[in-house]
């Protein structure tokens, strides 16, 4: 089967059916026309069927896609019922919570604030789900996790409350092999790159699903560029290491301590109206929370207040 995980392919089908056109259907999802082509078709080669009829409007699942799409849909019913059976046969006398956090943002922002939580609460028990963002944010809304971590809250859904770090800035990181690398300098000067020209270098990014991924997409639909993505990667310390390492621009959050290195590269701030983020931690509007909940926000909002400190 496809490497692309199931919810991915049900998120890219339920696109295609809305719009009826693959290239609105990428612009959604920020991803290229191309790529949501590409995979399509390489399922539809696996299981040697065709599953949306394209020779009318709108488009519609055939007999097959179906077939697979509910096949799609008891994968991720049948995860979140495993979840929910393994939380009923827990201890009893110890306190759950329940987070989602994309893998690479979680290997970040975790290790910061849990164990000062776990310390206060030495008999609460942490269950995470590492997905994407829109598993994440959609498990929450159904009161299937307590809290979700993530990026931009300005983006999450209305019934979801958030509790936010506030605004941070990117930098972009650009490595000798770039045509905007300046030689010996270690910072330059905000503002003064286009980011056109950024976009247009050779790039290593985030894998989809990521919000700083997503924020890239956007911009490089806004600026009207076709990437050159040499590496992508779940985990930002190894796209910030490769690029590091000479193989391609990089943009990276400020909070994400980078050392000085003039003779390998430079570090661009990028101005913040361009690019920006935010870490939150959201939770359904309808939740009543404990005195132990209100314990896990604190821990995540004093971390973000003293975040002059992270990364070193």
């Amino acid at each position: 089967m496809s490497k692309i995980s199931s919810q991915e392919i049900l998120y890219y089908i339920d696109a295609i059916l809305k719009y009826s056109n693959y290239g609105k259907a990428a612009k959604s999802l920020y991803i290229s026309q191309p790529y949501l082509t590409q995979v399509i078709k390489r399922v539809e080669n696996e299981l040697n069927c065709e599953l949306i009829t394209r020779n009318k409007l709108p488009y519609r699942l055939t007999e097959q896609g179906k077939i697979y799409y509910q096949y799609l849909t008891s994968l991720e019913n049948n995860y979140a019922k495993l979840l929910r059976e393994i939380s009923d046969v827990s201890d009893i006398d110890k306190t759950v919570i329940k987070i989602g956090v994309l893998p690479s943002l979680g290997t970040y922002l975790l290790p910061l604030f849990l164990p000062d939580f776990l310390t206060l609460h030495p008999d609460c028990r942490i269950e995470l789900l590492e997905s994407l963002p829109e598993k994440n944010e959609k498990l929450t809304q159904n009161n299937e996790l307590d809290f979700w971590i993530g990026q931009n809250s300005r983006n999450i859904s209305p019934n979801l409350n958030s509790v936010s770090w506030g605004r941070h800035r990117y930098r972009a990181v650009i490595p000798r092999c770039s045509d905007l690398y300046q030689e010996d300098r270690a910072v330059i000067s905000e503002g003064s790159i286009d980011m056109s020209k950024i976009l247009c270098q050779k790039l290593v990014l985030t894998s989809k699903g990521s919000a700083i991924r997503k924020q890239i997409d956007q911009l490089l639909n806004l600026y009207k560029v076709e990437p050159r993505i040499i590496m992508e990667s779940t985990e930002i310390n190894t796209i910030l290491k490769l690029a590091t390492g000479n193989l391609g621009i990089t943009f990276i959050p400020e909070s994400v301590y980078v050392k000085e290195s003039p003779s390998e590269y430079n570090l661009y701030q990028i101005p913040i109206d361009e690019l920006s983020l935010d870490y939150f931690i959201a939770y359904h509007n309808e939740r009543k929370l404990s005195n132990i909940d209100h314990d896990l926000i604190n821990a995540f909002l004093i971390h973000g207040q003293n975040n002059s400190d992270l990364g070193e």
